[in-house]
């Protein structure tokens, strides 16, 4: 007896979003090449299927609390995420951005240590947490993964103290536009030469506190930057880069391109 599409296809909804069942295959994934998952085959990779659901978030809505327990773990599919941690006070800070192939969780800690909130429509691919860490400790190939992410992680965290640190307002801009090239680049499987269009994940608003900048200086900047042909803009969040190596100079990074995050 098979089931039916309409159970297939069945929405759940609960607090953290849209909860989907495991039906997507992980040949299919855009995000199969650099998700957690890239070095697993075969067994491993029915292994993990076993555990797998998705949730869907629409823009603005939480994903997770800081201090809340998480019984998951996750790839980000598509879309964006903002990561923010709060102070008693209230005030809060944008500590990061989690993009298409990032891992979201900490395995062997299911308390949530940062707000995550979905800037745009974000897909989540999700383990749940306990099988997960057991295969960890099982699947060298999935443990291999995991490390490497998470020292691009503290490498790319490394970078953007530097940026913030001691970079100019016109050249964190341009780090910024060029960190979200390369991202789409490397998910895309596509070069970095030629005309590159994407869309920026923040409005200016949130890239500047991102960036530690006002409102005001990223207008300006990216203005500035628009001027002299380095970007050309479409809308609020729509950017053409006519060349990719001019943005690159802008940003301050070497011919390597630096850091993709």
């Amino acid at each position: 007896m098979t089931m039916s599409a309409q159970s297939l296809t069945q929405i759940k909804r609960n607090e953290a979003g849209n909860l989907f069942s495991g039906i997507e295959g992980c040949d299919s994934c855009p995000i199969r090449h650099r998700a957690v998952c890239s070095l697993c085959v075969g067994d491993e990779l029915a292994a993990l299927e076993r555990i797998k659901f998705y949730r869907s978030f629409e823009p603005g809505q939480p994903i997770v609390w800081g201090g809340d327990r998480m019984d998951f773990v996750a790839s980000v599919v598509s879309g964006v995420a903002c990561l923010s941690q709060r102070l008693e006070d209230g005030r809060t800070q944008m500590v990061g951005l989690l993009l298409p192939s990032d891992f979201m969780g900490r395995p062997g800690r299911d308390v949530v240590a940062y707000d995550a909130v979905a800037t745009t429509k974000v897909k989540l691919c999700c383990f749940r947490r306990q099988p997960f860490e057991e295969m960890i400790r099982k699947v060298p190939h999935l443990s291999q993964r995991l490390l490497e992410m998470t020292m691009d992680e503290l490498d790319a965290a490394r970078e953007w103290m530097l940026l913030l640190g001691r970079k100019t307002a016109r050249e964190k801009i341009a780090s910024f536009i060029a960190i979200i090239a390369r991202r789409q680049a490397a998910i895309d499987a596509g070069p970095l030469n030629g005309r590159i269009t994407l869309e920026l994940p923040l409005t200016r608003e949130a890239m500047a506190d991102y960036l530690g900048l006002t409102l005001e200086t990223v207008s300006r900047q990216i203005n500035a930057l628009k001027r002299e042909g380095i970007l050309e803009l479409s809308g609020k969040r729509h950017v053409v880069l006519p060349e990719f190596a001019r943005l690159l100079q802008e940003a301050g990074d070497d011919s390597d391109g630096g850091w993709i995050s």
